[in-house]
């Protein structure tokens, strides 16, 4: 059904037609000050226009260029992936050094069109689904549509006040995701520097002064391996388990989380409970930047064993805290440490001797809680960011789905 005052048109009505660039040879770095680029079709995805993902154009190619990215036009990707072939991104201003190439094109829209709100309608789910479906191509990885196609997609069109009203609402959604989206990046970087310093000692805490002890892992931790493994087996005893993505996609181990349901012996319950202020680490992994990838039990989790794959540092609290501990297993030079002593082929794991004779410089445990509080608090306002992020992503989602159809109608100024 057509809402009142819309029409049922097409992309190309909007539109005189699309322009695009052509192919040229490039070297794939930044641009210097005065040089040239061509956009990769990487430049375009999801709404989002880097103008960084572009390639330096060769001298002798750079008469051949043509086609530059205009401020107030969209850009769409002929070919991609299937998921990504037809994606689109709003250009906000001139870039008088960069080239569209050949897989890109531009709008060039009639003159009461409004380009922004076409945008919206090119990222909708919708559209984006149909225009996936009708990608064609050979290779299973890149699929090609034609301008025919997307010039003759089938769209709703209101008048050109409402358009340009219902592009102004979404746009202020967008500048709040922006917003929190530089937060959180702005957090992440913060909170980054404030490990470096803390955890090596660089900054010390007020009222702390010290001296920090240099200690071998198995003298301040017991190395605990699982074998436990997903099966349920007649006899034994039902367990929930922590397997390796609970710990590979969370920082903390808490009651939140959906176990898995498996079974095991009543010597391996014993022996392989988590108890609070564990840090599990990922003990094997097909690449070996995936070994040693901490997270921190953080609560009771009553019952819950570690699964296989999988290592508990079960910390001596006299001497370390379990929290503290999970940070410094976060450090990219701990990181790094484990990373060369990963072995394998096809899998890569780490041996328990290796683990045990990781060495940590650590301060009082006193001081250690304290910093561990300080760094926790960091991770609790970047946590509430990203969700705040996803809020707005959601309801803006849902807005677009109204807004775009006409379910939701807005009000227009008066002529």
């Amino acid at each position: 059904m057509v809402p009142k005052g819309w029409v049922q048109g097409c992309v190309g009505d909007l539109l005189i037609g699309l322009e695009s660039g052509v192919s040229v040879n490039g070297e794939d770095r930044l641009a210097q000050p005065g040089e040239k680029s061509v956009l990769k079709v990487s430049a375009v995805s999801y709404g989002c226009f880097d103008p960084k993902a572009s390639k330096v154009i060769d001298k002798a190619e750079i008469s051949r260029a043509k086609t530059k990215p205009r401020a107030g036009q969209i850009i769409v990707s002929r070919s991609n992936t299937e998921s990504l072939v037809g994606a689109s991104a709003y250009i906000d201003k001139d870039y008088q050094d960069l080239f569209l190439p050949d897989k890109l094109w531009q709008t060039v829209p009639k003159p009461d069109a409004n380009m922004k709100w076409l945008s919206y309608v090119l990222a909708s789910e919708h559209v984006r689904y149909t225009l996936s479906k009708l990608a064609t191509g050979t290779s299973g990885s890149m699929k090609n549509i034609t301008k025919g196609e997307l010039l003759s997609l089938r769209i709703l069109i209101p008048s050109q006040p409402e358009q340009t009203k219902i592009a102004k609402i979404l746009s202020i959604w967008d500048q709040a995701i922006m917003n929190t989206d530089k937060l959180i990046r702005a957090s992440k970087k913060q909170k980054k520097g404030l490990m470096q310093k803390l955890l090596t000692g660089t900054k010390r805490l007020h009222g702390f002064n010290d001296e920090w002890k240099k200690y071998q892992l198995s003298d301040i931790t017991k190395i605990i391996v699982s074998p436990v493994d997903k099966k349920t087996v007649s006899g034994e005893v039902s367990v929930e388990l922590c397997n390796y993505t609970d710990v590979y996609y969370n920082n903390e181990i808490t009651k939140n989380i959906k176990f898995m349901k498996a079974t095991a012996t009543s010597s391996e319950i014993k022996k392989y409970m988590l108890q609070i202020d564990d840090v599990i680490i990922t003990k094997d992994s097909e690449t070996p930047g995936d070994i040693a990838v901490p997270a921190l039990v953080s609560e009771e989790l009553n019952g819950v064993l570690c699964g296989y794959h999988l290592a508990i540092i079960r910390p001596n609290k006299s001497t370390v805290s379990g929290a503290f501990l999970n940070y410094l297993f976060s450090m990219p030079k701990t990181r790094y440490y484990f990373f060369t002593l990963a072995t394998g082929a096809t899998r890569f794991g780490l041996s328990i001797g290796g683990i045990n004779k990781a060495q940590f410089s650590l301060p009082t445990v006193d001081e250690q809680r304290k910093i561990a509080d300080l760094l926790s608090r960091s991770d609790k306002e970047i946590t509430a960011l990203e969700q705040k992020l996803s809020y707005l992503k959601q309801e803006k989602k849902a807005l677009m789905q109204q807004l775009l159809t006409g379910k939701r109608r807005v009000k227009v100024d008066a002529a």
